[in-house]
């Protein structure tokens, strides 16, 4: 491990870690001997106003969680007494300024490495809190403990409906029958993913890395990081709304393809164009095609695949964009560097973004008009359509905006939930695409070659780390996964192909 923290490898302190394991408190109790003399022991759960000691177990529990991730990575903490709201909803177990001292003390003791804040200016950039991660003294105690990452957990009352300000800031908010409700139904299909086993067969180690070069990170499948809380933005409980939380989101689709859930293979349906579709249908017309592709005679300069690329990306970002100016400078920071989006000029964006109106007319007036927030609230209703019609059957499905994953037996009941949910909140049932790997986006699947990617996707090879993870869910759940693979068939319904094919 190098010796210097670096800041931009960092995470915020996770303030709802928790565990009643017994060796997690023998651990606890030691480091409270030896640096926080008011640290009183105790082996009961977090109280109301937290203690201490109770606070240090947070702050130890997740140096430990990050160590075992990645030693590399350090976790941001502010030093300011008046970055700690005890009382704030969003800390569930109160964790307070006591928190800033206990940090010092470690320090103190050789226990944390750290590097100090850092502020330029208001609003800079280069702004960040303190970061901190386990020094050696403390790895080795990690090392030496006789408790697991499984034996840690999350603490109950964990808030899931959270509201953002208009500067993406948490703030507090007075519960209404709506929220209760939202919160309620977020609550149940937390409960009924958390005890589904979602992993990866030829996963070795529960870690994915995503990114590339400097961009590089790294993604743990860790139970704790199925939790999926909903953010609204903007101060309004009409702006957002979307899911967010679940490890499926942060890895890409061909990663996504090789997920099983209770040890079945698993498919991905979307949404074709979902925000283009729902301007279409506020427009009263219906998207019964491809909204991105655009002939090569229209654009010879690019090939059809990278037209349909870059068309598609600008559209998104149009939708989304306040304007034009935003939108073109976004557009090119979202390549990496040495694609081509990265070097066009505004000239060729705005012969693009007249193609995509030529083809999709009822987009004007609709682009660089801030919609996205808008639309996210729309399609974050429809999600939530979804997940409850799943979660009141037991059936786990797993949502990624526009797209949801789920076994690969329930493809047809999806496909018809999507097309329910989706009627109900814009008013006409929106086209969607099964996403198979290789295939192109938005071509069609017939149910004979789902039907044979099912087969060949029915036994994976199952490597060991991944079938000790199966047996340690089996054993935490009481749950036998255990099954007698034969050869099944899909349902006898028939969904039409989209318009386009």
């Amino acid at each position: 491990m190098s010796d210097e923290i670096d800041p931009k490898h960092s995470r915020p302190l996770d303030v709802h870690r928790w565990s009643d394991h017994q060796e997690v408190g023998v651990v606890v109790d030691a480091i409270a001997e030896k640096c926080l003399s008011d640290a009183k022991k105790s082996n009961r759960g977090p109280k109301q106003k937290t203690k201490t000691r109770d606070q240090l177990k947070v702050l130890i529990l997740d140096l430990y969680v990050a160590w075992k991730e990645d030693p590399e990575l350090s976790i941001g903490v502010s030093l300011s007494s008046n970055a700690w709201q005890a009382g704030s909803r969003y800390n569930a177990l109160h964790i307070s300024k006591k928190i800033v001292p206990i940090i010092k003390a470690l320090e103190v003791a050789g226990l944390i490495d750290i590097a100090k804040h850092h502020y330029k200016a208001a609003g800079h950039e280069g702004n960040r809190t303190t970061r901190i991660r386990a020094a050696e003294p403390l790895r080795k105690m990690f090392q030496k403990a006789k408790f697991q990452r499984d034996d840690i957990g999350r603490a109950e009352g964990e808030e899931v409906i959270i509201l953002k300000n208009d500067k993406n800031k948490q703030i507090e908010y007075d519960d209404t029958p709506d929220t209760n409700r939202m919160r309620e139904e977020l609550t149940a299909y937390n409960q009924l993913i958390f005890n589904s086993f979602i992993d990866i067969p030829d996963l070795q180690e529960p870690m994915i890395e995503v990114g590339d070069g400097d961009e590089k990170s790294s993604v743990s499948i860790h139970r704790d990081n199925t939790r999926t809380h909903r953010v609204f933005s903007r101060s309004s409980w009409d702006m957002h709304g979307r899911f967010y939380g679940g490890w499926w989101q942060q890895v890409g689709s061909d990663t996504r393809a090789r997920i099983t859930i209770d040890d079945e293979p698993t498919v991905e349906v979307d949404f074709v164009g979902l925000h283009i579709a729902m301007l279409y249908a506020e427009a009263g017309q219906k998207l019964d095609f491809d909204p991105y592709h655009i002939p090569r005679q229209k654009m010879p300069a690019y090939p059809e695949k990278l037209t349909r690329k870059l068309i598609k990306r600008l559209a998104l970002i149009a939708i989304n964009a306040k304007d034009k100016t935003s939108a073109y400078q976004a557009f090119r920071e979202g390549f990496p560097t040495g694609h081509i989006g990265c070097r066009i000029k505004n000239s060729k964006l705005d012969e693009l973004l007249e193609l995509l109106l030529e083809k999709n007319p009822c987009l004007n007036g609709k682009l660089f008009t801030d919609q996205g927030i808008r639309m996210m609230n729309l399609d974050g209703q429809i999600t939530s359509r979804i997940h409850n019609h799943f979660t009141k059957k037991g059936i786990p499905v797993l949502s990624v905006h526009d797209s949801y994953i789920i076994s690969c037996w329930k493809v047809d009941e999806l496909r018809k939930a999507m097309s329910e949910a989706s009627e109900a909140i814009v008013g006409q049932p929106l086209a969607t695409s099964i996403k198979l790997p290789g295939r192109e986006e938005y071509s069609f699947v017939s149910d004979d070659e789902l039907q044979t990617y099912i087969d060949n996707n029915l036994n994976p090879p199952r490597c060991d780390g991944y079938v000790e993870r199966l047996e340690a869910f089996e054993a935490r759940t009481g749950r036998d996964l255990g099954r007698d693979y034969g050869i099944l068939s899909l349902g006898d319904d028939e969904e039409d192909a989209p318009d386009w094919e």
